[in-house]
């Protein structure tokens, strides 16, 4: 499969078969992220790779919205450090969104659970506080996001995207065509 095809592939999964995923694949998958650029190619990012059952029970408690990571086989914590580096939040993002694509690739099915908020900094600091002391997180690094990852039980449908001319434009913001 070529880029292209896993990001026109690329679905959110939150149904995942009881599969293991194998240690070689999952190395492949997490190798994505750390290869992914970062500013100045600064070490501004960790990844913990989480498989025990019962810790991922637990991060599925993060936010309302990750109980999926009760059926995933594995899940990746996503952290940026803003001591490092100014860009941390872009480059966690960069390896988050590496970190699918490559799932894509290797056929597993990958869900985005988001735990920095920019918006709520109490609820922000709820959930990376949360998963902070569940992982033993060094206070100075940020919890971008939580990845999880496992076989696909089944897979949505396509997506209906926003029409290209309304997202796409050429030279000047709302300039249709070169």
């Amino acid at each position: 499969m070529d880029v292209f095809k896993a990001i026109q592939d690329r679905r959110e999964i939150t149904k995942f078969e009881s599969k293991p995923i194998p240690e070689v694949i999952l190395d492949k998958v997490v190798d994505a992220g750390l290869f992914a650029p970062t500013g100045n190619n600064l070490p501004s990012k960790n990844m913990i790779v989480v498989e025990d059952r019962d810790m991922l029970n637990k991060l599925a408690e993060t936010t309302p919205y990750m109980k999926w990571l009760k059926e995933a086989q594995a899940g990746i914590v996503v952290t940026g450090k803003p001591d490092v580096s100014k860009y941390w939040l872009q480059d966690a993002s960069f390896a988050c969104a590496f970190i699918w694509l490559e799932a894509v690739e290797v056929g597993l099915g990958s869900a985005f659970g988001a735990v920095y908020h920019s918006e709520d900094v109490e609820e922000s600091k709820k959930r990376e506080g949360y998963v902070r002391e569940l992982i033993n997180l060094p206070k100075e690094q940020r919890v971008v996001a939580v990845l999880g990852l496992g076989y696909p039980a089944m897979t949505p449908r396509p997506k209906k995207h926003v029409p290209r001319e309304e997202v796409i434009f050429y030279e000047k913001f709302g300039k249709q065509s070169k």
